[in-house]
């Protein structure tokens, strides 16, 4: 029994040690965004300028904000994910405004 638990933790240390590879940005101009009742929480690639994640509450005028946002940051499209309907208000507004929403 010693030495399964010994193996593990040694398996753990050798995992602690490992450089992990950063994944590949395959879309640079995609943003992606977490929906949910109340809130949505958008995520940008971590070379923009501006902050990598903001949150927009889900009233209309505040996703005519987000829209504006991705815009003016130069994203042409998203990725959502969300349970339910949440994603429909946001995808009327965005596709007026992006050119591919994907859920």
């Amino acid at each position: 029994m010693s030495k399964t638990v010994a193996a593990a933790q040694e398996e753990r240390s050798a995992r602690k040690n490992m450089a992990w590879k950063a994944l590949e940005i395959v879309h640079p101009d995609a943003a992606g965004i977490d929906m949910g009742g109340s809130e949505h929480w958008v995520a940008i690639g971590p070379d923009r300028p501006a902050e990598p994640v903001l949150c927009f509450r889900s009233f209309t005028a505040d996703l005519c904000e987000m829209a504006r946002w991705l815009v003016e940051k130069g994203f042409r499209s998203v990725a959502m994910q969300s349970p339910g309907v949440y994603r429909m208000p946001v995808f009327e507004i965005l596709e007026h405004t992006v050119w591919k929403c994907i859920w």
